[in-house]
């Protein structure tokens, strides 16, 4: 059985609730991603924070990113997989809830995530092109 631990792109890290958008937005250039989990203070997931969130959801709305932080940003319920959980589970989760990166949890920590390319190196083209279909789906 493949799991998301076999799939996901280990070191992963968190973002504080409390960091800015602009220190985000460095951290994302020096990770090379382009998504964060958002932490709260006991280091649970509450959110995921991504590039276009920094660009569409504050500065194009003319809000400074050195003012606004990544919790203010984290709305509704983020979602996760655990590291143990079987590959199909992780693509029914980023399928039913149209997501393109999905946080991976071991003991409520974060351990990895997984993303399109993860994807992309581990299915087969059928599986692949099925997800792809599901995710960017319009409803």
């Amino acid at each position: 059985m493949t799991t998301a631990k076999d799939i996901m792109h280990s070191g992963a890290q968190w973002i504080p609730a409390h960091e800015t958008l602009d220190r985000a937005a460095q951290l994302m250039r020096e990770l090379n991603v382009g998504a964060l989990p958002i932490a709260d203070t006991d280091e649970r997931l509450c959110g995921i924070l991504t590039d276009r969130d920094i660009v569409v959801g504050c500065v194009a709305m003319g809000h400074d990113p050195s003012r606004i932080t990544a919790g203010d940003m984290a709305r509704g319920t983020p979602r996760w997989i655990d590291s143990g959980a079987d590959v199909g589970d992780v693509l029914h989760e980023m399928q039913e809830h149209q997501i393109r990166r999905l946080p991976v949890i071991e003991n409520k920590r974060l351990v990895g995530m997984i993303s399109e390319a993860d994807l992309a190196q581990h299915l087969s083209e059928d599986q692949l092109a099925q997800w792809v279909e599901q995710v960017y789906a319009r409803s």
